[in-house]
């Protein structure tokens, strides 16, 4: 393990300008934030382990190979680390110089997925691109870029975001151009995370409050409209209310999923003992992985992971935090905007899998089986890696997290 740390250290090492004979400088990988690295680990390690659990019976079954979906989750987690490390050594002006071109790939992506032969279709939804290797989601890309765009977006904008006309029609622009094309696919979870992302930066770079007042308000009813415009979401919607009432048809993954929890108890069946994943917890291994966390680990296990997810959300501010302070208004927003994204969709998964919000197709971040949506967060968590390693000696004055919870807003 010592050489094997050694060896990945040397692979982040900068080398110092001069004659070759420059005072070695210490490993990109060395400063770190190790809380968030070891948090980051250790999800998607105890996913891949759930995503064995949760599969391996059904795989065994339809594909007759039980090991079908832990072999392509474990190279997923390989590449998606690799990404993070790699992502991680990017500078930062690459991200503020190319988020306008890498959102416009992205949403070229969106239009791609819905082109008949190059998009698949899953369970009525046209959402994946199939590159061989695997299928690439465009929505989790979307996500990503929308992310740092935004960021660099503010940063540029400045003062601009008080006016309607030249700092937010655009942004509104962006988000009814992405959110028509996920709504054709369609994937209203994505869209409302990516409305999420985009408000909440934007919100801290400091637009005034009568904005967010109101386009929060126009933003909530017009998904609550959505929500309800289609007979399938509306049918979702009334499960989630009443899913007794319907146990054989749109309330059937919701009883399932609390059965699980029941039968979990608090210290759970054992790993791999759960009944819930054998042909009764639809999607047992993607959007209900916590169900079967829940009934093979029980309470202690759910409360254990619900604990990294807050590790990680902790220390992604942490390193806002102390971009912030430094001046660093881009990465900042960056990363602030990593963390919304990361607790609002653990946030949702986690709702939806305890019947608090009606069911949506949003994984588990980190711990879900799926590349798209595995990668993408692995980047994007890559991202305030590597700013937690330029901001090292600032992490270590930080004050306490409850000391800065009040503090003003970048903008303002």
């Amino acid at each position: 393990m010592v050489k094997l740390k050694a060896g990945i250290n040397k692979l982040f090492e900068p080398q110092a300008p001069g004659n070759g004979q420059a005072k070695r400088q210490p490993g990109l990988l060395s400063q770190m934030d190790p809380w968030l690295l070891g948090g980051v680990l250790l999800l998607m390690g105890l996913g891949l382990v759930m995503v064995f659990s949760a599969s391996a019976a059904r795989a065994g079954h339809d594909l007759g190979n039980p090991y079908h979906y832990l072999i392509r989750q474990a190279v997923y987690v390989a590449a998606s680390t690799a990404a993070m490390f790699g992502v991680a050594r990017v500078p930062m002006a690459f991200w503020r110089e190319r988020g306008p071109l890498l959102l416009l790939i992205s949403l070229v992506l969106l239009v791609l997925v819905l082109i008949p032969g190059i998009g698949v279709t899953v369970n009525a939804s046209r959402r994946w691109i199939n590159l061989f290797v695997m299928r690439l989601q465009p929505s989790e890309v979307f996500k990503l870029t929308l992310l740092i765009f935004m960021a660099g977006y503010v940063v540029r904008k400045g003062q601009a975001l008080q006016s309607l006309k030249d700092g937010i029609l655009p942004i509104v622009a962006v988000l009814v151009i992405g959110g028509l094309l996920l709504l054709m696919e369609p994937d209203m979870g994505a869209l409302v995370v990516a409305v999420v992302i985009a408000g909440g930066i934007i919100f801290l770079g400091g637009l005034p409050l009568r904005y967010v007042v109101v386009g929060g308000s126009l933003a909530a009813a017009a998904l609550a409209w959505l929500a309800i415009a289609e007979p399938y979401r509306l049918a979702r919607m009334t499960a989630f209310r009443d899913p007794w009432a319907h146990p054989l048809d749109s309330g059937f993954q919701l009883i399932q999923s609390l059965i699980a929890f029941g039968r979990g108890g608090f210290f759970g069946v054992g790993l791999g003992e759960g009944v819930q994943k054998m042909f009764y917890l639809p999607e047992a291994h993607t959007d209900f992985i916590l169900a079967v966390i829940g009934e093979e680990l029980g309470l202690v296990g759910v409360l254990a992971v619900l604990s990294l997810f807050v590790l990680v959300t902790v220390r992604i501010f942490r390193v806002a935090q102390a971009a912030e302070q430094a001046g660093f208004a881009f990465e900042a927003l960056l990363s602030y905007g990593v963390m919304i994204w990361f607790a609002a969709q653990a946030l949702a998964s986690i709702g939806v899998n305890l019947g608090a919000l009606p069911t949506k197709g949003l994984t588990l971040p980190l711990m879900s089986y799926g590349g798209s949506s595995l990668l993408s967060m692995a980047a994007a968590i890559g991202i305030v890696l590597g700013i937690s390693a330029r901001l090292q000696p600032a992490l270590r004055k930080q004050p306490g997290l409850m000391d800065t919870l009040t503090r003003p807003r970048l903008g303002t």
